[in-house]
C-alpha cells in the first residue's frame, strides 16, 4: 500500500498544441502528437471541423487554417485530422482557465513571416515562445506570398520586447524561445531587432535611390551581419532574405 500512495503522480495526457504558423515544420505533427493527447469534445465550427475526437486541442489562428483546408469541392493540402480544432481572428487567444498553473496567452502577429503568424506567453513561467518571428542563427523567413512583410516582423519582435521584462540590464528576466537557436533573453532579441531594423532602412535607402533588386543584392546590405545569419544554401538563403526585404517595402507603396 505504502509503494502506491508514495508512486509519482502518472503525466497527464496532452491536452493543447499551439501552431505558431502553418509552416510545414510547425504543422506537419499535428495529426499524430494531437492523436497521443485526449481533449474530449464533439465536432467545431458547426460540424465545418470534423468530430476532433478524443485527441488533443489544436489551436491557431485562423488563417493557418485556412491555409490548411480549401474551399467545398477542392482539395486541401493538409488532411483533415491534422487541421486546427480552435482559431481565434482577434488581436489574442488565451485559455479560458489557469493551465499546469498559468495564464497561457496566444498573440495575433500580423504580417510577419506570413499572414497567420502568432506567438506564445506563459505568464506565470515568464516565457514567451516566439515561432519564427526571432532566430538566433538565420535572418527571419518572410513569405510575401503567403502575407509576409519586414515590417510585420519588426512589429512582432518590438511586441515581444514589450511583453518580456529584463531582470538586470535587459539580461535574465522573461526567456524567449526562438524559432531555432538558442534559449535568448531581451538582449537578444533587442539585438536581433536592431540588425533587421538597420538591414530594412537600408535597403529602404537603395530603393529610394532607384536601386534595382540586383543591384541591392549586389551592395551586400547584410554584410556585417552574415557571419552569423547568413547562408548561401538550404531553404532560406541571404539572397532570399534581401529580395523579400525588398519586394516588401516596394509593395509597400
Amino acid at each position: 500500500m505504502n509503494t502506491i500512495i508514495s508512486s509519482p503522480v502518472p503525466p497527464k495526457p496532452l491536452r493543447y498544441i499551439i501552431n505558431t504558423s502553418a509552416a510545414p515544420d510547425h504543422i506537419g505533427g499535428n495529426e499524430k502528437i494531437a492523436s497521443s493527447g485526449f481533449f474530449p469534445r464533439g465536432g467545431g465550427f458547426g460540424g465545418a471541423v470534423p468530430n476532433s475526437g478524443r485527441t488533443a486541442s489544436v489551436i491557431a489562428h485562423e488563417n493557418v487554417l485556412n491555409r490548411m483546408s480549401a474551399p467545398a469541392g477542392k482539395e486541401a493540402p493538409t488532411p483533415e485530422r491534422a487541421w486546427p480544432t480552435d482559431t481565434y481572428f482577434d488581436e489574442f487567444y488565451k485559455l479560458s482557465s489557469y493551465f499546469n498553473g498559468e495564464a497561457v496567452i496566444v498573440y495575433f502577429e500580423p504580417q510577419a513571416n506570413t499572414d497567420g503568424d502568432s506567438i506564445v506567453f506563459f505568464r506565470h513561467s515568464e516565457v514567451i515562445s516566439a515561432g519564427d518571428i526571432f532566430s538566433t542563427v538565420s535572418y527571419p523567413i518572410i513569405d510575401i506570398e503567403k502575407g509576409g512583410s519586414i515590417q510585420g516582423v519588426l512589429k512582432g519582435l518590438n511586441h515581444i520586447l514589450d511583453l518580456a521584462v529584463a531582470e538586470y540590464r535587459s539580461q535574465g528576466g522573461t526567456w524567449i524561445i526562438p524559432s531555432r537557436g538558442r534559449l535568448s533573453d531581451t538582449a537578444d532579441v533587442a539585438s536581433y531587432r536592431n540588425m533587421i531594423t538597420m538591414i530594412r532602412d537600408r535597403v529602404q535607402d537603395m530603393i529610394t535611390r532607384g536601386m534595382t533588386l540586383e543591384q541591392v543584392k549586389a551592395a551586400r546590405p547584410t554584410m556585417d551581419f552574415d557571419g552569423r545569419y547568413g547562408s548561401k544554401t538550404g531553404s532560406w538563403t541571404t539572397d532570399m532574405f534581401v529580395e523579400a526585404v525588398y519586394r516588401s517595402l516596394k509593395e509597400k507603396k
